[in-house]
């Protein structure tokens, strides 16, 4: 479960007046990046810590009072006087501060602008979009738009002070490294948030389950073919229908004829559990690190609706959007390392999953049909499986079953 939290953001300051619904700060945890509401009406008395500090889950992080904005007092009032209300987590009041980020000071500009000090900063969305890729904190930016709206330009003068500084013309490069590298050798980045929780779980994952990994190449015309097919079909009007559609069902059709490789191992109790649904998960690259939703009870689902959960859970990932219960329940996960161009990898599991399939870019390449050598195309599928539940015979009939329907979808209807 989640034991700590990071408060990326507070939208309120000490003597605002909230509603209830409002959002008073983002949070990120190991799992998603969130906004917290507040539920009820009142006074914001104190805020317990700043901006880039993590606490445990539980912890009271702000108060909240009744009576106006006016008799709310400027800074936190001392412990005695205190009457916190957790918004989002548990109500204890004796945690400490964990750890907090250092921020520099951000000069004030020459037209007298300055940061807003209260709520959230005023941008639009694509300047927002812009300040998150560059690892801009907008609430260091001094604004220098209408009313204090943050401007692209306010967003690059935040961020060209963490870019190198440019070489002047006399100097020579250092004779240990091209003229091109940066003069700081190395940066260090904190480790947090989907970052520490990846590295938490591949690490256990890896030293934990004894993984194998088995690989098939396969002739996928057929299935590219059936790909434009259904997407002139009025019933796929809207969604999304791409290879990945026809992989997730044809690793559906063999867990249903394979139900031993959905499982899951119980150390303590030292039993094998098998689940009779499945859950299936979709590895996802999103600007916070890699996350992995997944689809609920996918196993029931007609082909149109696991289209619809497919772009659903890409759209929500892609805009960092994706709740904590869409990441938890997994099962089994698909990860298609094939949008990066590379032909397979070898897939590390997720823990408490027994199984993850990699699909490798789809490229036409020279094969064997019908007694001759003709263009067909074609892809490499790796299945991981952890031994301790999923012996050799085993995953290597799920593996064969995938890849035998991508040769021949008809088996969709056959098998299912």
């Amino acid at each position: 479960g989640l034991t700590e939290a990071e408060i990326l953001k507070w939208y309120v300051q000490p003597g605002d007046t909230v509603t209830d619904g409002q959002v008073v700060c983002e949070v990120e945890t190991a799992k998603a990046a969130v906004e917290l509401p507040i539920p009820y009406d009142g006074v914001v008395r104190a805020l317990h810590f700043p901006e880039g500090t993590t606490v445990d889950v539980g912890t009271s992080i702000v108060a909240i009072g009744t009576g106006t904005a006016a008799e709310a007092p400027e800074r936190t009032p001392p412990p005695e006087a205190r009457r916190p209300v957790l918004v989002g987590y548990g109500v204890s009041t004796s945690a400490t501060r964990r750890r907090a980020r250092k921020d520099a000071g951000v000069p004030a500009r020459a037209n007298g602008h300055t940061p807003a000090t209260g709520g959230r900063p005023l941008a639009k969305p694509p300047v927002r979009k812009l300040a998150k890729d560059l690892g801009v904190d907008l609430a260091t930016v001094v604004p220098s738009g209408p009313d204090g709206t943050v401007t692209r330009e306010d967003v690059h003068a935040a961020a060209a002070p963490a870019s190198s500084p440019s070489p002047s013309p006399s100097s020579s490069p250092s004779p240990s490294a091209p003229a091109s590298y940066d003069s700081v050798r190395e940066t260090r980045v904190p480790v947090k948030g989907v970052r520490k929780a990846t590295a938490a779980a591949t690490v256990g994952s890896a030293f934990t389950a004894p993984h194998v990994t088995e690989f098939v190449t396969v002739d996928v015309t057929r299935t590219m073919k059936l790909v434009e097919e259904l997407k002139q079909d009025k019933e796929y009007t809207g969604l999304r229908v791409n290879p990945l559609l026809l992989i997730a069902k044809a690793l559906l059709v063999a867990i249903k004829r394979h139900p031993d490789i959905n499982a899951s191992w119980d150390e303590t109790a030292q039993e094998i559990v098998v689940k009779h649904y499945v859950n299936l998960g979709i590895a996802a690259a999103t600007p916070r690190g890699l996350i992995v939703p997944n689809i609920k009870d996918a196993h029931a689902q007609t082909l149109p609706q696991l289209a619809a959960s497919l772009g659903e859970l890409v759209s929500t990932a892609r805009e960092g959007r994706t709740s904590p219960a869409a990441l938890q329940g997994g099962t089994v996960t698909i990860t298609n390392v094939g949008v990066f161009g590379v032909d397979t990898g070898t897939p590390i599991l997720n823990p408490g999953e027994s199984a993850i399939l990699a699909v490798g870019a789809i490229k036409p390449q020279p094969w064997v049909h019908k007694g001759k050598v003709k263009p067909r195309q074609v892809t490499t599928l790796a299945l991981s499986f952890d031994h301790r539940l999923v012996d050799g015979e085993l995953g290597s009939k799920v593996l064969a079953d995938v890849a035998a329907v991508l040769e021949q979808p008809k088996r969709l209807i056959s098998w299912a």
